[in-house]
């Protein structure tokens, strides 16, 4: 293996003529300044999964930019995140070029150094780094970082052209992840579309045979009929009895559930599960957080494995008419959700129960109309989670070699070949 340099991050950017540097003080940059449109300003919030979410990012208009180009992104530096969740960081693209580093946040510029910085991206998220950070980092209730510990991480990397083979490693199985995600979105886009198309703008196929009538909902089509959530589906229908459980289970945990995902199940001996691990999931299912449902955190279960379950915390809905396509995207609606949220009890923790989601009003369509739909749109989540579970292989392929390549552990040629077998 050839030689490694060992130096500090302070001492690389000082050599590249670069700087890491703190973002705008609460006293630069105010609530007030921010508007709707204009350029992004990133905080911890929006680094997500290594790279620069637009979702919820705040905006400020061009007499701040200008005010603040001290703080600017430019393509090469790594944003990362002072405050809370040590680790978030990201390398910035030519898309973010004119950014503004935000509050809560450091910028990381190398210049012309030594270290390619997409290297360096990776160094830093590897889990031994993140590991030292964060016991260096300054607080007990949220850590909190400054230059001084970003300038003194030791960093170890080969020459520049293995620094980029080793990259390249690592950013394929991110581009490829990427790339799911995108067609992931268009699938959930368009099952959303369609199911807004049908179920409530009642532009369903051969809608205009049929005439809307007057109901305590509003105008209806005739056939459809104003109930709630109970007449379809079976909220919480199986509970593990402990007598009878498996040696091994599938465990769904409250925290590994996201907006519209799972992003982790855990294979336990049902002896060292937890005392919520009690909801039996079958495939199919749609499983709701019940507390503070403003999060959204929800998933639809599919392809699931035997013994699979899930936390108490979850609400599980199944469909009597296995038309789960319709019941998943009916979930889905900020109808629902805002039905919920006026339905949760509680201050510090609002939350809801089983009969409240069997309480959710819904205009009860024939079930002829939510067969077709699932035949139309169940094969769009079925891919969808097929994707997703690809990714969960990359992600897991990613991690495991991330440390050793990172390190040196392993030959760059053989890290090559674990991608091509990966990428398959």
């Amino acid at each position: 293996m050839k030689e490694w340099t060992e130096t500090t991050l302070g001492q690389l950017c000082d050599d590249g003529g670069g700087e890491i540097k703190t973002g705008p003080f609460g006293s630069q940059l105010h609530q007030s300044d921010y508007s709707s449109d204009g350029t992004p300003v990133v905080m911890p919030k929006d680094i997500l999964e290594g790279r620069l979410s637009e979702f919820s990012v705040a905006r400020v208009g061009s007499e701040h930019v200008q005010r603040l180009a001290q703080h600017q992104l430019q393509s090469g530096d790594i944003v990362y995140g002072r405050r809370g969740d040590i680790g978030r960081c990201a390398l910035i693209t030519e898309r973010e070029t004119g950014w503004l580093c935000g509050t809560g946040c450091l910028r990381i510029s190398l210049g012309q150094g030594a270290i390619e910085p997409k290297f360096l991206f990776y160094f830093l998220i590897n889990p031994v780094t993140v590991s030292w950070i964060y016991n260096q980092a300054v607080g007990a209730t949220m850590p909190n970082l400054n230059t001084g510990i970003l300038r003194s991480i030791t960093v170890r990397y080969p020459d520049i052209l293995t620094q980029r083979r080793i990259a390249g490693i690592l950013s394929a199985y991110d581009d490829l992840i990427e790339v799911n995600q995108r067609r992931i979105a268009i699938l959930e886009d368009m099952a959303r579309r369609l199911f807004d198309e049908w179920f409530v703008r009642f532009r369903y196929p051969g809608h205009e045979a049929v005439p809307l009538v007057e109901t305590e909902l509003g105008m209806v089509p005739v056939g459809w009929t104003p109930g709630t959530f109970r007449e379809c589906v079976d909220v919480n229908p199986e509970t593990l009895s402990p007598r009878k459980a498996p040696a091994h289970i599938h465990y769904i945990d409250i925290a590994s559930v996201s907006v519209g995902r799972v992003d982790a199940v855990t294979t336990m001996k049902f002896s060292e599960a937890p005392g919520r691990a009690r909801r039996v999931i079958r495939n199919g299912d749609v499983i709701w957080s019940t507390v503070r449902p403003n999060r959204r955190s929800h998933a639809l279960l599919l392809d699931v494995a035997s013994d699979t379950v899930a936390s108490t915390g979850f609400a599980a809905l199944r469909s009597r008419n296995s038309d789960w396509a319709w019941v998943y995207e009916a979930t889905r609606t900020d109808a629902f959700v805002g039905f919920l949220v006026g339905r949760a009890r509680g201050s510090a923790y609002p939350a809801v129960v089983g009969a409240d989601f069997e309480d959710v009003p819904l205009i009860v369509p024939p079930l002829d109309l939510r067969s077709t739909f699932q035949i139309q749109v169940g094969p769009m989540h079925e891919l969808a989670s097929t994707l997703h579970r690809q990714n969960n292989k990359l992600r897991a392929a990613r991690d495991l070699l991330l440390p050793k390549l990172i390190s040196g552990e392993i030959d760059v040629s053989v890290a090559e070949e674990t991608f091509a077998e990966a990428a398959e």
